[in-house]
C-alpha cells in the first residue's frame, strides 16, 4: 500500500511508517548461515534483532521545521532543516541507509521506515540545491 502524501506537505507533520524488510532479511540470513558459518550467523542475526526492535520503537516525523525522532512516543532528538547541508539515500535498488549532514555533524540511519515516503519528504522539506 502506497501512502497518500498531500501536495502541500511542508505545512503538515508526516510520520514515516515502519518497514520491517531489512531486519527480517538479516534475521533470515542469520538463520540460513547458521548451517554454513555459525560464527558469522550470530552477529548478523543479532543485528537483525536489534534493527527489528528499533523498527518497532523508533518513529521519524517530518514537521514544517524539523525532523523529529521519537522512541515510544517520547521525543529523543530534533534536527532543524535549516542546519542541514546535504542528504542522501544509499543504494536505490534496495534503500538500506539514509545519510544527512548538518552544519556540525553527520548522521547515518538504517532504512527501517518507508523509503518512498522518506524520499518524498526529503525532497519537499529539504530540497537539494
Amino acid at each position: 500500500m502506497t501512502p497518500v502524501i498531500p501536495s502541500d506537505i511542508t505545512q503538515q507533520t508526516v510520520e514515516l511508517a515502519p518497514s520491517y524488510k531489512i531486519p527480517l532479511i538479516l534475521i533470515g540470513l542469520g538463520i540460513i548461515l547458521i548451517f554454513l558459518q555459525p560464527w558469522v550467523s550470530l552477529p548478523i542475526a543479532l543485528l537483525g534483532l536489534f534493527l527489528l526492535f528499533q523498527t518497532v520503537t523508533i518513529r521519524l516525523q517530518f514537521t514544517p521545521t524539523d525532523l523529529d525522532i521519537y522512541r515510544s512516543n517520547q521525543l529523543i532528538r530534533s534536527f532543524p532543516y535549516e542546519e542541514w547541508t546535504n542528504w542522501r539515500i544509499f543504494w536505490n535498488p534496495i534503500p538500506i541507509l539514509f545519510y544527512f549532514r548538518e552544519v556540525k555533524s553527520i548522521h547515518f540511519l538504517p532504512i527501517i521506515f518507508d523509503p518512498k515516503t522518506l524520499k518524498t519528504c526529503l525532497e519537499q522539506y529539504c530540497p537539494l540545491d
